[in-house]
């Protein structure tokens, strides 16, 4: 059995002010490794903020992976014994990408770019992401990255669950309007795919946007191990037994009641799945 107590850290996030969240995510992360966590997570942008209005604005505040900010990151880990996904806007040429990293004492130890783009705050100016969804491994915990829309799209975590991930982490900038999201789509990506899931979003305001925080920590039922309903900051605990999502078959009544979340799946029924099709409208 692997225990790990993960930490979700709820924060406020101030746009352009690379520095101070810096500061105030460096402090989070040394708060939460001071209560046992292990795995600390912070919102999408957390580095940088949102609410850009253009990608020459964002431009100056996104960073290349390995950066500055990621080195800091990384001593402050290796410091503490931990290991934390953050969010950050990264540079690679003349592209900008909305970007995840998931940093070890020894630097950065993946990295994942946002697949599915909202047009809403900087995803408007950002590159669609390029890589393909991958699980990595912690040391008895396998954890896959997305970011805030990405949830809305059943493939990712079900690609992830393929993949053999026990967690989806989902770093989020869920605004008013979001509310839905959080009552229904999360706690259904867990149960749909019997992982953990963890949903860390961000709190205040940027430009007429006023972030609703409600970050949770589902188990792999689909039932909350720790949430918020304010829009407050704060730091969500749980602890995760990563054997649980390894076995998918959910025996109710030996025999008459099994649920097989991987071997009851038709892959030669979802064809569609792969191809670009247009909704019919009526």
């Amino acid at each position: 059995m692997s225990l790990w107590k993960i930490a979700a850290v709820q924060m406020e996030c101030r746009l352009g002010a690379k520095r101070a969240n810096l500061d105030d995510i460096i402090e989070r992360l040394r708060e939460a490794a001071g209560q046992g966590a292990r795995l600390v997570v912070f919102p999408e942008c957390a580095l940088t903020g949102y609410c850009f209005e253009s990608k020459e604005e964002a431009w100056p505040y996104a960073e290349p992976i390995p950066g500055p900010s990621t080195l800091a990151i990384a001593e402050e880990c290796k410091g503490l014994g931990v290991l934390a996904v953050v969010g950050m806007l990264e540079s690679v040429g003349d592209k900008l990408f909305n970007a995840a990293i998931l940093v070890s004492g020894q630097g950065v130890a993946a990295q994942y770019r946002k697949i599915h783009l909202p047009h809403l705050g900087v995803d408007r100016f950002t590159t669609p992401g390029d890589r393909p969804f991958a699980v990595h491994d912690l040391g008895g915990l396998q954890l896959g990255m997305t970011l805030c829309y990405d949830g809305s799209f059943p493939e990712a975590a079900r690609c992830l669950m393929l993949l053999g991930a026990d967690l989806v982490v989902l770093p989020t900038n869920w605004p008013t309007g979001a509310s839905s999201t959080v009552q229904y789509l999360i706690q259904a990506r867990a149960l749909e795919n019997f992982v953990y899931f963890a949903a860390v979003n961000r709190v205040g305001q940027e430009r007429g946007f006023h972030f609703i925080g409600k970050s949770r920590i589902v188990d792999c039922n689909g039932e909350l191990l720790a949430a918020t309903e304010t829009d407050e900051p704060t730091i969500l605990y749980a602890e995760l037994n990563s054997d649980k999502p390894r076995n998918k078959r959910i025996v109710h009544i030996p025999g008459k009641y099994e649920i097989d979340r991987i071997a009851h799946r038709r892959p030669e029924m979802y064809e569609i799945l792969s191809r670009k099709v247009q909704p019919r409208l009526h």
